[in-house]
């Protein structure tokens, strides 16, 4: 078995059906690639299967165009929506932030050691706060003002910056910005958000001094696609601390930003390993 080099990676779904797990291993089997991890999923609410395997070639002569032409066809026989993923893939990620910087200093950190396999061409804000922060990264950063008069024209700049940098991933980390409908429409399914779980839900300003009020116990963080439900859409990642009477509404924001931080980046992670399904209003993920 080769473990040289990092592992391919296929995901599927289709209909539920007999042999869909067959279809996938039996094919990787006689393709001679060795399957490092698997995982499944058949739900039976929306009676549809789901699939992720991470494989490493074992033929010399393995060939990407090969693969894609001959497991196709075979997908056509169980209506399969599949993705391939090169070992070479590197996403293009967008990060849009306004002033807090928690979540955008995690997430260059784990980008510059590895812990994140992307690329991160540019960082687009509605302040000019973080900008020495990117350009010590060696990164683009794009300070786009925002006005109630301004919203659509904005939106529209950094639509066009997506499409510039050729992005893939869009990362709301901590964008203190509620978006148009049109701009959620054009982010479904490639845009991840992050924000505080509070129980009970607190909205409005100073969240974290509402739920000290209340004398919460827990505080957490949820991480999810952007729709336009707000801080509705399909989860990805969630996280969840306990919190004692002893702390105060500075302690509560301090235990709150660190758990956003590793829940947005966790969210992420799997997204870019291509480990969440959406599937309706929820989704699937394969965790490792």
């Amino acid at each position: 078995m080769n473990t040289n080099n990092k592992p391919w990676i296929l995901t599927a779904k289709c209909p539920s059906q007999l042999g869909t797990v067959d279809a996938a291993t039996r094919y990787m089997a006689n393709a001679k690639n060795y399957i490092n991890e698997i995982h499944s999923f058949d739900d039976k609410e929306s009676q549809t299967f789901f699939i992720r395997v991470e494989f490493s070639p074992q033929d010399p002569a393995f060939d990407q165009d090969k693969l894609q032409l001959d497991f196709g066809q075979h997908a056509k026989k169980f209506e399969m929506e599949w993705q391939l993923r090169s070992p070479q893939c590197r996403p293009k990620v967008a990060i849009l932030v306004s002033k807090y910087d928690h979540c955008l200093n995690d997430l260059l950190y784990r980008h510059r050691t590895g812990q994140l396999d992307i690329d991160i061409p540019v960082i687009i804000s509605n302040h000019g706060d973080l900008r020495e922060l990117a350009q010590w990264h060696g990164i683009d950063f794009h300070h786009l003002p925002i006005t109630k008069a301004t919203k659509v024209a904005q939106e529209a700049d950094i639509v066009s910056l997506l499409a510039k940098y050729k992005i893939e991933l869009v990362v709301l980390a901590r964008y203190m910005q509620i978006l148009t409908p049109a701009m959620c429409q054009h982010l479904d399914g490639w845009a991840i958000n992050i924000h505080h779980s509070l129980l009970p839900g607190f909205k409005g300003a100073k969240p974290y001094h509402q739920a000290w009020d209340k004398g919460v116990k827990f505080v957490g963080a949820t991480a999810h696609y952007v729709t336009n439900d707000l801080d509705e859409g399909p989860i990805i990642a969630q996280g969840v601390h306990s919190v004692g009477h002893e702390l105060y509404p500075a302690d509560l924001i301090a235990k709150g930003q660190d758990i956003e931080r590793v829940t947005l980046f966790n969210a992420v992670r799997y997204h870019v390993e291509m480990r969440v399904f959406i599937n309706g209003s929820r989704t699937v993920v394969f965790g490792d």
